[in-house]
């Protein structure tokens, strides 16, 4: 299946907390969408790697994803090198996005940062016709390049290069996030686990505000930023969203 757009992310609830939104609204638009994990989140303080792969697959259906599939890579320890790349170099060649989102350059978290790079680097190596891959039956890919990697902002604050009203799904980003129970504030995770950084109800109230500081860039209610190393053009001023002055 041909993508329109393809999320990667090093863990799974990374792209709802930061693009769920934009690819919610991207499939209302009739876009094929999709999500590659590339690690498990095996190494997360509360729940397991099965908890987390149930609930990736319910916020899998509340994003009404058309693929969703994790490489399994080793949470924490994973390499930007050349295993690595020749693995998600043919994911993106499976799957042919025309836009990929991905982790940013540098985070919190050093996974985001890492993965932000191997899959930047993966997306301009797939593009080389000298490289070559295999798909699942044996035969050799055909080389692809995305036409844009847009970077989505995370724990630590970036100006971002554009930012894209998702005020029509907002509740059901939320929904998404609050899929994993076992990560974010949840009333309804009983488990004797100690509490995280991510897993209070301040940060869940921090990551409504983000969004809601972004949607005030742009004079709507809510909104997720992206960061850009190519240059964004435009052929029409319809594109641009209008605010008051």
């Amino acid at each position: 299946m041909k993508l329109d757009i393809l999320a990667i992310a090093v863990h799974p609830d990374d792209v709802e907390l930061c693009c769920s939104g934009t690819l919610m609204m991207e499939k209302n638009k009739g876009k094929k969408v999709g999500v590659i994990d590339l690690t498990r989140g095996e190494l997360g303080t509360r729940g397991t790697a099965e908890t987390r792969a149930s609930e990736a697959a319910q916020a899998a259906s509340i994003m009404g994803l058309d693929i969703r599939e994790n490489l399994g890579f080793a949470d924490g320890f994973f390499k930007n090198d050349e295993t690595h790349q020749r693995l998600l170099i043919s994911m993106i060649r499976k799957y042919q996005p025309e836009i990929v989102l991905s982790n940013t350059l540098n985070d919190r978290h050093p996974d985001h940062g890492r993965a932000g790079h191997l899959i930047s680097d993966s997306c301009f190596l797939s593009g080389l016709r000298k490289i070559v891959s295999f798909d699942e039956n044996g035969n050799e890919q055909p080389h692809w390049r995305p036409k844009y990697v847009f970077q989505f902002i995370q724990d630590r604050y970036y100006n971002p290069s554009f930012v894209y009203d998702i005020s029509e799904v907002f509740e059901k980003k939320l929904a998404s996030i609050k899929a994993y129970s076992s990560q974010f504030f949840s009333t309804e995770y009983n488990k004797d686990e100690p509490q995280t950084y991510i897993s209070t109800p301040e940060f869940f109230n921090a990551v409504i505000g983000r969004h809601q500081m972004f949607g005030k860039m742009i004079g709507v209610a809510y909104a997720e930023g992206f960061i850009s190393e190519k240059m964004i053009g435009v052929n029409s001023f319809e594109a641009l969203i209008q605010q008051d002055t």
